[in-house]
């Protein structure tokens, strides 16, 4: 967690993709807090840098330019060895795509980032947070087993069972039918609200985005706008309006 009381932030974050007459500007200049403890969705529409904002700010992809950190630390221009270790220790994964080790048992793929880490599991709150995704039940069966809802669980439970100071989520409930992304957002809106837990994650979807504290509004690799305590109404409203 950083002092400043950001779990992450950029500043004056670019990235372009091609050049001369192809150029694609994903990203034009974005400053931006993401206070720890709170939940912030990003939305905008398609092509309006979302998921590349997510990316560069989890480590995954680099800046043109610009600067990125991750709590206190500068993640802009690190090596592959330090940015790794610096996911590993400080970061959360939540992908559409489940990304579960189809070889490993639910329980051993939420130890997995702990065990390539090296740290022992705290297991009072491994089963905390089993618990509260409903896997208890779960634990020894393997992911195709598993429906797509209790999989992503399984991937939620593993991103949270290292408390890491930020968990990133793209389009988490993308593959979910309305009931279970309901209770997945749930969810991960008790992990911000009852474990202090900093989510950052990129939605289409009006309703996800209503269980976030705030969001931001992308348009052309700009934050068009900003919204506290948002509603699936004023959401929606507000992107029927983007960019005029």
């Amino acid at each position: 967690m950083s002092t400043n009381g950001n779990a992450a932030r950029v500043v004056d974050a670019r990235k372009i993709y091609g050049e001369g007459d192809a150029e694609v500007r994903a990203l034009d200049g974005i400053s931006e807090e993401f206070p720890s403890g709170q939940f912030t969705a990003i939305m905008g529409p398609s092509g309006s840098g979302k998921s590349t904002l997510l990316q560069t700010m989890a480590g995954l992809d680099q800046l043109t330019s610009g600067q990125a950190w991750l709590g206190d630390t500068e993640i802009t221009g690190l090596s592959e060895k330090k940015l790794t270790r610096v996911r590993r220790d400080k970061v959360g994964f939540i992908f559409q795509a489940y990304n579960l080790v189809p070889t490993l048992t639910v329980e051993e793929n939420i130890t997995l980032p702990m065990d390539i880490a090296r740290v022992k599991p705290d297991k009072e709150w491994i089963a905390t947070v089993v618990d509260a995704v409903g896997m208890s039940d779960r634990l020894d069966h393997r992911p195709s087993e598993l429906s797509g809802g209790q999989q992503q669980r399984a991937a939620v439970a593993r991103a949270l069972g290292s408390r890491p100071d930020i968990i990133f989520a793209d389009e988490p409930t993308g593959a979910l039918d309305s009931t279970t992304g309901a209770e997945m957002l749930g969810f991960m809106k008790r992990a911000v609200d009852e474990f202090g837990q900093t989510v950052v994650m990129v939605t289409h979807d009006p309703n996800s985005a209503s269980y976030a504290d705030r969001v931001l509004f992308l348009l052309d690799g700009k934050v068009a706008d900003r919204m506290e305590g948002p509603t699936a109404d004023t959401v929606l409203d507000r992107m029927k309006t983007l960019g005029d």
